[in-house]
């Protein structure tokens, strides 16, 4: 099982789109998935239609002695299990931040699924923030995974995150901590500045970032007011197909899962 972080702590990334698409993508190929809301806004949970109810968010885990395997739930996509977020989180960073451990927290929350065989991949969808939620989770990931949005103010925000990596590994937290890829979404092909950030990206991070590429459509807005991943809500359009490339570009850079392999 590997815990893959998605994060960036600046907003309006598409982390959350690809946090959700990106799940449900590796799930219909018959990979294992939990998919964890850490966000307190709630917006994976919303974005695949379930109700932001006021137990079932990693909460009473993080601050109590309830074991994770208590708030998992199923989802109506075969392969897909979700740990709901609820504002409830918000105050959980107030909680935390006053124990001795709050960094590591989270890490011991999670370890026990390793041992459960239930998943191939834990995703964990972070809030956009610097806070004890975002750098716990990084604490407790195999991996980080970077979405940034295709412009100028992308660029500033990747290389705030890779300060962070750096100070988790050093504070020894979590040293083996690595950073898997990053993720250029919003891309338009209008505009020469997309393709000039790419470009930047690449050169600097060269083979950290996945070579497809999330174009900015309107379909991929869409689809969490209707409670559907981008397969389910528009499965033949741009955006369902770069998240399925995207996942088929995970799985080649992971190797697939048993069960996936033995499927093909």
């Amino acid at each position: 099982m590997r815990i893959v972080a998605i994060a960036n702590q600046k907003g309006g990334v598409g982390k959350t789109t690809t946090a959700l698409n990106l799940s449900a993508c590796l799930a219909a190929k018959g990979c294992r998935v939990l998919l964890i809301d850490l966000d307190p806004q709630a917006n994976a949970t919303s974005g695949l239609g379930i109700a932001q109810e006021e137990e079932g968010s990693l909460y009473p885990c993080l601050v109590g002695d309830a074991q994770p395997q208590s708030v998992i739930r199923s989802t109506r996509l075969p392969n897909l299990s979700i740990i709901r977020s609820h504002q409830e989180l918000a105050g959980c960073e107030v909680e935390l931040a006053q124990t001795g451990h709050h960094l590591t927290r989270l890490r011991d929350v999670l370890h026990p699924l390793r041992y459960t065989g239930h998943f191939d991949y834990v995703i964990m969808d972070c809030p956009p923030s610097l806070g004890v939620l975002m750098t716990g989770a990084l604490a407790a990931a195999d991996e980080l995974l970077v979405p940034i949005q295709c412009e100028y103010f992308g660029l500033e925000g990747l290389s705030k995150i890779v300060q962070i990596v750096q100070q988790i590994r050093e504070s020894g937290a979590n040293p083996n901590l690595a950073l898997e890829g990053i993720v250029m979404t919003m891309f338009d092909s209008r505009m020469n500045l997309s393709q000039q950030v790419v470009n930047d990206v690449r050169g600097y991070f060269e083979g950290v970032v996945y070579q497809t590429i999330i174009p900015r459509t309107i379909r991929l807005g869409e689809a969490p007011s209707f409670g559907k991943a981008i397969i389910e809500y528009d499965p033949s359009g741009k955006g369902a197909q770069a998240y399925t490339s995207l996942a088929e570009e995970f799985l080649a850079r992971h190797g697939a899962p048993a069960a996936v392999a033995s499927a093909a």
